[in-house]
């Protein structure tokens, strides 16, 4: 068999053979030839869920609400039945001060549960494939109660995301004195949570915020359970 490369792209379907192929200057192509999520999105792997700009002022955003009233400013549930595992890859969110007078909601943080079975809510995810909401078997929660919930999340640890004003006490903007302006942040999580079926994983507000509204993305990979 010739070990000889090809130059240039080789494109086929699951399950056909292809030689390993080069650049133009001869060095060897690896996955990083094309954009990093582009292979699985191609495969319809990928989906996204999230919310546009929406208030956050309430404790149903935040950790001090862990039950089935929590409403995730990024989330989603894998339901028992599904065949697959989600996996987590970036999360993206934007905050904005909407009055002179606010309270931040950070630091924010992550939140887990596992063995839910009877959530009746959430929203169909968005392909990154075919940019329709269809494909995906997990449940995407963004603004949407966890209603159902059969065991309470619990806090996992901080996240990177953050936005909006700096303090967690009421703060009043003044000629001389401004919050801090809107932010929008990535957190790139690269595979290192995964939703298994009947896992939720959820990003809350640690503060209830004050006049603070906000715009969420959690992208992430539908991956075939094997044993």
């Amino acid at each position: 068999m010739s070990d000889l490369q090809r130059v240039g792209p080789v494109w086929g379907g699951s399950g056909t053979a292809a030689p390993f192929t080069a650049g133009i200057s001869g060095g060897q192509r690896m996955n990083d030839a094309h954009a990093r999520f582009m292979d699985a999105a191609l495969a319809n792997r990928i989906f996204s869920t999230g919310m546009g700009l929406t208030a956050i002022n309430n404790a149903t955003f935040t950790t001090g609400t862990l039950g089935a009233t929590c409403t995730p400013i990024a989330g989603i549930w894998v339901p028992p039945t599904a065949t697959v595992c989600a996996v987590l890859l970036q999360a993206n969110l934007g905050v904005t001060i909407t009055a002179l007078a606010a309270t931040g909601g950070g630091p924010y943080a992550w939140a887990y549960s596992a063995g839910n079975s009877a959530i009746s809510t959430g929203s169909t995810p968005v392909s990154r494939k075919t940019l329709t909401a269809s494909g995906a078997q997990a449940k995407g929660f963004a603004n949407v109660a966890l209603t159902g919930l059969t065991n309470n999340l619990v806090v996992m640890g901080a996240s990177s995301l953050g936005g909006g004003s700096a303090s967690n006490a009421s703060f009043t903007a003044t000629a001389v004195a401004m919050q801090t302006g809107m932010m929008g942040f990535v957190e790139n999580i690269d595979g290192s949570i995964i939703v298994p079926p009947g896992g939720v994983i959820a990003l809350l507000a640690t503060t209830t915020p004050v006049a603070h509204s906000a715009a969420s993305l959690l992208l992430f990979e539908e991956v075939p359970i094997l044993a």
